[in-house]
């Protein structure tokens, strides 16, 4: 634990670093803007390219101080550990390329600081459960940015499944289909595609590990239900690309229910259109991430009823991540935001020596990282198996 007062740590921004995320990279900028929104951090320092030139012109563009932005992660750990345990950083987040999550997390963690980490958590199986041992040795707070968890209204269709507003889940269809890589834009340079398309950076799932996780973590997260068995086939339709482009899966839950996942990165006209249904014996829920201010609420013979974002009559898990009045619209960074704002929570109920409460826990941890390294690692065998159904390898 970094030492300092319990004062200091109720009242002061938690001291933020990064690896990765360096200049002209998508995603670390979105975790700097959510990271910041609740005014509880600050961006300190990072190793934030591979190339160090770019790592300190992202550092300059930070306006941070130059003795804090380092050539990589190792330096960046050494430098850290040398100073004084109430100036250090409290965590860090980690958002390289797949390949790099590993090392990164398992480093910081062995050095005693926690860690935010972007999906898919691990290149496979063998380096997921190794990261949970870290973490659980450890005892710090690792958090898996699968952001879609985030929404205010996931957490109340989440909330009304438990309630058992829904009765028994039968059958769940969640799919996430874009199409910007219809063409084969990673030889044009285009710096998302190229590393997204690279199995030797992206791990053994090309749309599988970028989308299909989300849709496969979103649906554990709002029903609870874990996987059996899987019948998958994954395709590459651009021509030369050797990852996937496009996934379909049929399910089989634990508890009896039947689900059907299909995510896609050459779907034509389609922008991030990831979406869920679940049906159950008593009722119904309908969400998309497209217009995610709403839910959607069904029962057999009545009408539909349209639950909306910022409402009194919501769950407190969705009241606690709603920051703006019912009809102003609240979205992705928002999403992203909530993921931050409950995992620096525990970190501060920490170094106050508490116990985080369970809205406070409320994030992707290192155990969804595994059950989505083993999503993947199914979803490939299934795909490549003459028999298709394939156990869900725990």
């Amino acid at each position: 634990m970094i030492e300092g007062s319990k004062t200091d740590a109720m009242t002061r921004k938690l001291r933020m670093g990064m690896v990765g995320g360096g200049p002209g990279a998508f995603i670390g900028e979105v975790h700097r803007k959510a990271a910041r929104l609740d005014g509880q951090v600050e961006i300190v320092g990072g190793a934030f390219d591979i190339d160090p030139v770019k790592s300190h012109e992202m550092g300059k563009m930070l306006n941070l101080d130059p003795a804090r932005v380092h050539d990589n992660y190792e330096k960046m750990i050494e430098a850290e550990l040398k100073l004084p345990k109430d100036e250090r950083i409290d965590f860090v987040s980690v958002t390289t390329p797949n390949n790099w999550h590993f090392p990164i997390a398992k480093a910081f963690l062995e050095a005693g600081f926690n860690v935010i980490c972007e999906k898919p958590m691990t290149m496979n199986v063998e380096e997921a459960l190794a990261l949970q041992k870290v973490v659980k040795s450890s005892g710090k707070v690792f958090a898996l940015l699968h952001n879609y968890t985030g929404y205010p209204m996931v957490k109340h269709a989440r909330w009304m499944v438990k309630q058992g507003l829904l009765g028994k889940v039968q059958k769940i269809v969640v799919e996430y289909p874009q199409d910007w890589l219809l063409k084969r834009i990673e030889l044009e340079g285009q710096m998302q595609a190229s590393w997204r398309t690279d199995p030797k950076q992206a791990g053994a799932g090309g749309c599988l590990g970028d989308i299909g996780t989300h849709a496969e973590n979103l649906a554990h997260y709002i029903t609870g239900l874990y996987i059996d068995e899987l019948c998958a086939d994954l395709t590459s339709f651009v021509e030369g690309r050797v990852l996937d482009d496009d996934v379909n899966v049929l399910l089989r839950y634990e508890n009896g229910a039947k689900g059907v996942l299909h995510s896609s990165q050459i779907s034509t006209g389609q922008e991030n259109n990831l979406n869920i249904r679940v049906w159950g014996t008593e009722g119904a829920i309908q969400w998309f991430q497209e217009n995610p201010n709403y839910l959607y609420f069904y029962r057999q013979g009545e009408p539909v009823q349209i639950l909306r974002r910022g409402n009194d009559y919501l769950c407190d898990a969705a009241k606690r991540h709603t920051r703006i009045p019912p009809g102003h619209p609240e979205a992705f960074l928002e999403a992203f935001a909530n993921v931050y704002q409950n995992a620096v929570a525990t970190m501060r109920a920490r170094l106050l020596g508490k116990k985080a409460t369970e809205l406070e826990l409320d994030f992707p941890n290192v155990d969804d990282g595994v059950v989505g390294m083993q999503f993947i690692e199914t979803v490939v065998a299934s795909s490549r198996s003459d028999a298709k159904w394939e156990k869900f390898h725990k």
